[in-house]
């Protein structure tokens, strides 16, 4: 499934300062659908590239990222089971900034 996966407000420097990725992320073995919980598996996978724990806590990402599926708040589509669609955008955003 062809997905775009934008990263900022800091973030992207955990993707070697790629803010911008064009990615094909196949089905889970056995699933129908692609959720959030899998993309987010993939993306510590495929495109994490140092200190994915900045990025993620368990399996969901860390208290002050705002995701953003389709311009939406994944708050409002179901978190991790939010289902994804063929090029569905999906932006990580974090809002904590040091000082």
């Amino acid at each position: 499934m062809q997905l775009t996966v934008e990263f900022g407000g800091g973030l992207e420097l955990l993707c070697q300062s790629i803010k911008i990725h064009n990615v094909d992320v196949d089905m889970p073995a056995g699933e129908e659908k692609l959720t959030m919980s899998n993309l987010l598996s993939w993306v510590r996978t495929n495109l994490i590239k140092e200190r994915p724990e900045m990025f993620m806590k368990g399996d969901t990402v860390r208290p002050g990222v705002l995701v953003l599926v389709n311009d939406c708040d994944w708050e409002l589509s179901g978190q991790l089971d939010t289902t994804l669609e063929e090029k569905d955008v999906v932006v990580f955003i974090s809002t904590l900034h040091g000082g």
